[in-house]
């Protein structure tokens, strides 16, 4: 029988299988000889060892078409990334750490701003517009009044998709209004420093269709990027691809360098502010950064 782990806790494996329900099982001993471990999100072949409890052995992990870091998951086929539109307000240099951070590991990413009914479509547009600028599909939701539900759904329909975001902004409230049956434990805002406690304790992919998951992974607030070079963290800037060829030097950092693209395109308008500023502040970052 072949299924999908859902969730992974303390050597136990939960597998869905499509039609059938879910089956606790142990990773057979050939696996750890192997050092491979099964991950949430991988496709299995299960043995049913106990039809009736709904028990199994996983005997065989089936081919991964790739592997998350953090969280670590498999088979992801988009990665969407919830904000608030307000309360909190949106920390675009914490959105830029989740880009790179899937871009890096190429999962295809799409961006939703949650509580859109707390905001003006002006306000949201000035910074979805940014971003979609830069080539990003904008999803413009809000889970209280149900809003953009139905695109949301469309969106995610037939993949495996990890939800990822700061705590506080609805993703939680947002799986619950795509999956009634499954009411995850939704945190509450506190209103003293409006950032969300953490509520979601380990990765767990939730079937909420036919061959359609989500896997709703812990708030982070801070976020580490990859171990990647300064040098490097450009190409995860798509926006500076069509200005570099009128950089005049090759490998220019786009900082302090004079007769650059980049900052010409930034001066007339055409690159964001916002966006080039949080990349002044993460090529800091990465320079700062000690070798051992």
């Amino acid at each position: 029988m072949q299924g999908k782990i859902v969730k992974g806790i303390a050597g136990f494996y939960y597998v869905h299988l499509a039609g059938a329900g879910i089956y606790e099982c142990k990773a057979k001993g050939v696996f750890r000889n192997r050092n491979v471990k099964p991950l949430v999100g991988d496709d299995v072949e299960i043995a049913i060892i106990d039809e009736e409890e709904k028990k199994g052995n996983i005997e065989q992990i089936l081919p991964r078409s790739n592997e998350l870091m953090r969280p670590a998951v498999a088979n992801i086929d988009l990665a969407l990334i919830i904000f608030a539109a307000a309360k909190p307000q949106p920390n675009f240099n914490l959105l830029d750490r989740f880009l790179i951070m899937m871009e890096y590991q190429k999962v295809p990413v799409k961006i939703c701003f949650n509580k859109a009914d707390l905001v003006t479509e002006e306000e949201l547009e000035s910074f979805a517009g940014i971003y979609r600028q830069c080539g990003y599909e904008i999803l413009k939701v809000s889970a209280k009044k149900e809003w953009g539900m139905e695109q949301l759904q469309t969106v995610l329909e037939g993949k495996t998709t990890a939800v990822a975001g700061p705590s506080g902004v609805g993703k939680s409230s947002l799986i619950n209004r795509l999956q009634p049956n499954v009411q995850m434990e939704t945190g509450s805002i506190s209103r003293k420093i409006e950032r969300g406690r953490h509520t979601t304790r380990h990765s767990e992919i939730i079937p909420v269709g036919e061959n359609t998951y989500i896997m709703d992974t812990p708030g982070f607030s801070t976020l580490n990027i990859p171990g990647f070079e300064k040098e490097d963290l450009q190409q995860y800037y798509p926006e500076f691809g069509e200005f570099e060829p009128y950089c005049r030097f090759q490998g220019c950092s786009h900082i302090n360098e004079p007769d650059c693209g980049v900052k010409e395109a930034l001066a007339e308008g055409k690159i964001s502010r916002l966006r080039y500023e949080n990349y002044k502040l993460l090529y800091e970052e990465r320079k700062n950064i000690k070798k051992y």
